[in-house]
């Protein structure tokens, strides 16, 4: 019997020692220590440790938002140290003018390019919010493993005791039958709890582990996404550059348009006189609304099999590239639209906005330099700084409906063109722009604000968004 009680401690000690010295958390409950001190004489004489208070537990909101502070730092950091090789420059360069240098094409290959961008960005956060929740999990068990350190090495003390100095029984000699008995039943206790602390904590050790390989998976992954981002960027950038010299008119009349616009911007008082002003003021703005206005007209004049031929075509995807008014009605467009940035619904209309009063757009935090699509046709009735409102955008897109977007830091059309659906915008910058739009909102991220506005009043956006881009507002710290 010696032997087997000699073997037991043998295979014991060193599991639990082997998984104390990788442990790095723990339980504060201690089930072991009153019987401990009958083992070994020594303990039994020391006062009882005292146990503190548990700790509150820990906010999952807010640990979450913590970790997803932490792992944009990193991502940005990341983004920092990607770069593009020359040869794939030099084939960007390549495939850039091998394209048909026209409109048409330029305009085309512009909305694809900002498609994928904004798949990326969606990709990026999705991976940005898998690492975070896989951080928090990590803690989670390495927080659950420090907690229970104390109670496995008071445990693993008071078998050490027990080694060196057993207490009197049969597997040393017969003369203690009653210490025997008790030692018997004290390892029976003790044993089985025991091992019940190992195998908790090795399967612990083994979620850590698994939870450490799917984030270098999820990395490792995220990295090939940013670096596909960066390359479509720069892609967008010489579409950008090809367009510019496409629909570039007469530097000097476009000059002088753009003072224009700003010395009406810096009068006006509010929305609508600036779009009153700007349609009746603007050349470039006031031509492009009257002949999308008589386009509207000859659209309301075609017989409905007409209608129905061109609703066809363009639900075919392929409306007219050379189209000067929107493909659909605006009206028609509920569920259709996609919201202009991947991110984060922040604020809804309605919701309350910081100064006592209700949001009469919806607010989105994107990452970094996101790319701002428009999210239907329509005409840049005004591109540029309006007060408070910072950058901004303002587009026609018929039935009497206006689009607001602001909050961007860089904006890449300019009044009086014609954009359509899914036709990049503008880019975010690296930070959440100071405005009218983004008071009392907790966080740093760039901020994207969006207002509809129908015959000049307001409306709530939300019925026009297609079903995955509508979601409850949250704040996001």
């Amino acid at each position: 019997m010696t032997t087997t009680a000699t073997r037991r401690h043998r295979i014991i000690l060193p599991a639990i020692a082997a998984g104390v010295g990788v442990a790095v958390i723990a339980v504060s409950a201690n089930p072991f220590t009153v019987r401990a001190q009958d083992a070994a004489p020594e303990a039994a004489q020391s006062a009882p440790p005292q146990v503190p208070a548990a700790p509150a537990p820990p906010d999952p909101a807010a640990e979450l938002a913590v970790k997803r502070d932490q792992t944009r730092a990193e991502l940005e950091t990341l983004s920092k140290s990607i770069s593009l090789s020359s040869d794939k420059v030099s084939a960007l360069q390549q495939s850039i003018a091998d394209l048909d240098k026209s409109t048409q094409s330029i305009r085309q290959a512009l909305i694809e390019s900002a498609a994928r961008r904004k798949t990326l960005d969606r990709q990026i956060l999705e991976s940005e919010k898998k690492l975070a929740d896989l951080g928090v999990k990590q803690d989670g068990i390495r927080r659950s493993l420090h907690e229970r350190r104390g109670l496995l090495a008071e445990v693993l003390a008071a078998l050490q005791r027990m080694g060196r100095n057993p207490p009197p029984a049969l597997l040393v000699t017969p003369d203690d039958a009653l210490a025997s008995v008790r030692s018997a039943i004290l390892l029976g206790a003790v044993v089985p709890g025991i091992r019940k602390e190992t195998d908790k904590l090795a399967a612990d050790l083994a979620n850590l582990a698994a939870l450490q390989t799917a984030s270098a998976a999820e990395k490792a992954g995220l990295t090939a996404t940013m670096t596909n981002g960066i390359e479509e960027e720069r892609r967008m950038d010489l579409l950008l550059a090809e367009n510019d010299k496409l629909s570039r008119s007469n530097a000097a009349e476009l000059a002088a348009e753009k003072k224009r616009s700003e010395e009406l911007a810096g009068k006006a008082t509010s929305l609508e006189g600036l779009v009153a002003s700007m349609e009746s003021e603007i050349a470039s703005v006031r031509d492009a609304a009257a002949a999308a206005r008589q386009a509207e007209e000859n659209r309301k004049l075609m017989t409905d099999e007409q209608r129905a031929q061109a609703k066809a075509l363009a639900d075919s995807g392929v409306p007219d590239k050379n189209r000067i008014a929107p493909a659909y009605p605006f009206g028609e467009l509920k569920a259709k639209l996609e919201v202009p940035v991947a991110g984060d619904i922040l604020r809804q209309f309605g919701d309350a906005d910081g100064t006592g009063h209700e949001a009469m757009g919806m607010t989105v935090a994107t990452n970094p330099e996101t790319v701002v699509t428009a999210p239907a046709d329509g005409l840049v009735v005004f591109a540029g700084a309006f007060r408070s409102y910072g950058q901004m955008i303002i587009l026609d897109t018929g039935d009497g409906y206006h689009l607001v977007l602001s909050g961007m830091e860089t904006i890449n059309t300019r009044q009086g063109k014609f954009v359509f659906s899914g036709e990049p915008l503008a880019v975010m910058g690296a930070k959440r722009v100071a405005s009218a739009t983004a008071l009392a909102l907790e966080t740093d991220r760039p901020t994207l604000y969006i207002e509809f506005r129908k015959d000049g009043k307001p409306v709530d956006s939300r019925p026009w968004w297609t079903a995955k881009d509508t979601g409850k507002a949250r704040n996001d710290s």
